[in-house]
């Protein structure tokens, strides 16, 4: 299985709009990637902050694709990769790094 994800550091001046990330652009990406072959599922995470001890968390949020293969996941991708990647300015200033990995273990 892989993972792809779609990470969003924090930078000094950052904009994320989660209400438009959460309501508008995952539920696009969900429904166009969703039916392809080897979807597995997605995770939305949030960075949080943590006062006493001071943690403050890297990045602003992260967002994982799960699929069969790697090939399975860019066939759902690519047709879609010009709208869903054109809507990030929508919520968003941070460029997003994207980490594919081989996923090992999971429970």
């Amino acid at each position: 299985m892989f993972n792809i994800s779609s990470i969003y550091p924090k930078k000094e001046g950052y904009r994320f709009d989660f209400d438009y990330y959460l309501n508008t652009h995952m539920p696009m990406s969900i429904e166009r990637l969703s039916k392809a072959k080897g979807f597995k599922g997605v995770s939305v995470e949030r960075g949080v902050d943590v006062d006493e001890p001071r943690i403050e968390s890297s990045y602003v949020a992260m967002c994982h694709y799960y699929f069969d293969s790697l090939e399975n996941f860019m066939s759902a991708f690519m047709p879609h990769a010009e709208e869903l990647q054109g809507d990030i300015a929508n919520y968003t200033n941070i460029q997003p790094i994207i980490q594919i990995n081989e996923v090992k273990i999971t429970r």
